[in-house]
């Protein structure tokens, strides 16, 4: 025994100075990406994709055919109040709720097809009576993402109530003399002649978290895969005789067997992939029947969520095999850290710095995400996000074995085994 009191080590400052320096970065990184993303959305935002629908059919007015819905859809089009940060998209009634029932759309403004006789309509009111107000429409999509929802409202509004504004001094200037005869409340009502309504696009059950059940789902299956494969990792390892095992006050070690890397990360892959099977079940078990998240497509969703584990999971093996004890940090940032603000569901892509959106292109939990959502909320439609999660989460998996095994099978060439080869006993020389 050295009989150099244990708590001496504190005073070595290699001690402090390694562990400082990864921790501090750590809790810069994490600020950096979590903080930095989503500290400004609304001066990030940039081409957010709106509807604008005119379904408005027009009205004969001194024998000349008045559209003024066409009126409003081009005004708000060519309008440069939004900069580029509002992408609106003129279409129909049936492509607005496609797109938006596929998540495409974070809201839309709908010009009603009774627009324009309601509004010409204003300027004949009886001297009786409350005159009828046209309406804008303002749709919300919740289901896309409540933020991106709400900076989608807020545009849509402000340009309705200036199209309604508008509007009403056109019709005022028309009006002439005429208007005078005209009751003092729908003169009023003249100058502003449209009232705003706000409606949910695409309803969600009440059991959806306001839209963000899936994403939270999404995230409990990265953090799955991420967290089982430190598990097996150590248990891989412990089972091979390369490492000691506490449980609590014991400490159990096993004969070793040796592997080399490839043979190792293969076992825990094998074993990752088939705990997954368990793992997505219970996910689904807890999520779907314990707790009565709403879902639709089951089995789709079960396997998805297995295979979202069993990729995630292999993923952060790879990084563990390849790094070793630094990878469990390198796993943390790219499963959660640069994850989380990308996932494009507390906050949209659209509203994200260009150093975020180029992180969401890769980042695991962006797909997931996308594919979880298509399935619980799009009716499972492929082009809603649920291809790009299937090809993207294939992709991440070559990618991982083609990593792993290809850095690890390079390690094993190298020599630079985990254990080094045991020496030779000294031959003695034979007796004379």
């Amino acid at each position: 025994m050295s009989g150099i009191h244990p708590f001496r080590v504190l005073r070595a400052k290699p001690l402090w100075i390694a562990n400082g320096v990864i921790t501090g970065v750590l809790a810069l990184l994490f600020t950096v990406f979590y903080v930095g993303a989503n500290i400004d959305p609304v001066d990030h935002v940039k081409n957010l994709p709106v509807g604008l629908v005119n379904a408005d059919k027009g009205a004969a007015v001194g024998g000349k055919q008045v559209d003024l819905g066409k009126q409003i859809t081009e005004s708000i089009k060519k309008s440069t109040a939004s900069g580029d940060k509002i992408d609106w998209k003129v279409m129909d009634e049936k492509e607005m709720k496609e797109e938006l029932g596929k998540g495409k759309l974070y809201g839309a403004l709908v010009v009603p097809h009774d627009f324009t006789s309601s509004t010409v309509a204003l300027t004949g009111a009886a001297t009786t009576g409350t005159p009828a107000r046209p309406t804008l429409t303002v749709l919300t999509n919740q289901s896309a993402g409540s933020v991106g929802s709400g900076l989608a409202r807020t545009a849509t509004t402000q340009a309705a109530e200036s199209a309604s504004l508008q509007v009403g001094k056109e019709l005022t200037a028309q009006g002439g003399t005429g208007q005078e005869k005209l009751p003092a409340a729908a003169r009023v009502l003249l100058a502003d002649p449209a009232a705003v309504i706000v409606e949910d696009g695409h309803p969600l059950d009440s059991h959806s978290g306001l839209g963000l059940t899936a994403f939270y789902y999404a995230l409990v299956l990265v953090v799955c895969g991420m967290l089982s494969a430190n598990v097996i990792s150590g248990q891989v390892d412990h089972a091979l005789g390369y490492t000691h095992n506490d449980m609590g006050p014991l400490r159990l070690h096993r004969p070793l067997i040796r592997a080399t890397r490839v043979q190792t990360l293969a076992i825990a892959g094998t074993l990752m992939a088939g705990l997954s099977l368990l793992m997505g079940s219970l996910v689904m078990a807890g999520a779907v029947g314990l707790m009565g998240m709403h879902a639709a497509h089951l089995p789709l969703l079960w396997l998805y969520s297995v295979c979202a584990i069993a990729v995630s999971g292999i993923g952060a093996l790879t990084l563990l095999a390849v790094f070793g004890t630094p990878g469990m940090l390198v796993v943390t940032l790219v499963f959660i850290g640069m994850a989380v603000p990308t996932a494009n569901a507390t906050t949209p892509l659209q509203a994200l710095p260009g150093f975020y959106r180029f992180l969401a292109e890769f980042e695991p939990l962006r797909q997931i995400t996308g594919g979880i959502r298509a399935i619980l909320y799009y009716d499972a439609q492929a082009d809603a996000g649920l291809t790009r999660g299937w090809v993207m989460m294939a992709v991440g998996l070559a990618a991982a074995a083609l990593f792993g095994f290809g850095v690890t099978g390079w390690y094993d060439r190298k020599g630079l085994h985990r254990i080094p080869a045991e020496k030779e006993p000294a031959k003695t020389a034979a007796p004379a």
